[in-house]
């Protein structure tokens, strides 16, 4: 699909200008080096502070993540300012469950389809060349019903609602421990 390739190297190059200008801010804010990092990056011990950073994507391993059948593959966080940038697989049926979009989301969806499982906006499908952005306060439920690959980009990570009323992020882990300073 030329279309779709050229689409996303628009979208990737529009969210690299937008994570600068967040980066910028950052360091003016806070009047030192940002703290983003890859994991699992190899090529990346050693470089200074302002060095580019290639991350060779289809070297690094799928992690799987707290919910079954969903992986990522971390191309960006900044533990300091909560960015997150990854690619996430979901395998057919997979499921985010109940979860708050505490600041701005945005994916685009390379393969499958991405469907509101429930939510105001129930239904919802989000297919191979399409973009989804979802204000900060959202909260819904969300499928794969064939599977689907995408690229998410978080100004914070999501808060997952478990049922025994724990709110983690995607990892499992405490989300107000693990994020809540990034949000000051």
């Amino acid at each position: 699909m030329p279309g779709a390739r050229a689409s996303i190297g628009i979208w990737i190059l529009v969210q690299l200008v937008q994570a600068t200008v967040i980066q910028r801010q950052h360091i003016c804010k806070e009047g030192n080096m940002i703290s983003a990092f890859t994991p699992n990056a190899k090529n990346h011990e050693g470089l200074g502070p302002l060095a580019s950073r290639l991350v060779h994507v289809n070297d690094m391993p799928w992690e799987p993540i707290r919910y079954p059948g969903c992986h990522v593959k971390t191309l960006m966080v900044d533990k300091a300012s909560g960015l997150l940038t990854v690619l996430l697989k979901m395998d057919p049926g997979a499921e985010l469950p109940d979860h708050e979009h505490v600041m701005l989301e945005q994916t685009f969806v390379i393969e499958g389809r991405l469907v509101d499982k429930d939510g105001p906006e129930k239904g919802l499908s989000c297919g191979p060349g399409e973009f989804i952005w979802r204000p900060a306060g959202s909260r819904h439920s969300a499928w794969t019903p064939e599977g689907g690959l995408m690229i998410a980009i978080f100004q914070i990570p999501n808060k997952f609602y478990e049922k025994d009323g724990k709110i983690v992020d995607l990892l499992g882990d405490d989300w107000g421990l693990k994020w809540d300073k990034a949000l000051e």
